[in-house]
């Protein structure tokens, strides 16, 4: 892990009660793991189970909290960045409360300010979400 929970706030902008991400568990040009439990007192939480705007948007703040350890990793600050788009969107199942989910980005082309990324969210190994973000970073 390479940015823990108690410090995940030093790398997106979110604050409570909308931090989806606990740990960034790796950050590098190709690759960004992540991990989140979900609680019962998540606001996108419904009748117990996590729901599909919730994955996404724990998808989009692995993008951030990565792009936010890279950028200082380089020397610079973390920016702001916003979803553009969801595509390819494929929910099979969603996680209840108490369950890790681990997520898994691949960004796939960078054109200025704007990455297209792969996703996809999973427990126990079991895939929960796939999609495709398109995320604009602030300059």
């Amino acid at each position: 892990m390479i940015v823990p929970k108690d410090a995940i706030t030093d790398y997106i902008p979110h604050r409570a009660p909308f931090v989806m991400v606990d740990n960034l568990v790796n950050a590098t040009r190709e690759r960004f793991e992540s991990d989140f439990t979900v609680t019962n007192d998540n606001v996108l939480v419904k009748n117990g189970f996590f729901q599909e705007t919730g994955l996404i948007e724990h998808m989009a703040q692995t993008c951030a909290a990565a792009f936010g350890y890279l950028d200082r990793e380089a020397g610079g600050e973390p920016k702001i960045g916003f979803i553009g788009a969801v595509s390819k969107v494929l929910v099979t199942e969603l996680p209840p409360v108490g369950a890790t989910i681990q997520t898994v980005v691949t960004p796939l082309h960078q054109l200025g300010n704007i990455y297209l990324v792969k996703g996809e969210s999973f427990l126990d190994g079991r895939i929960l979400l796939g999609c495709e973000l398109k995320i604009v970073v602030s300059e």
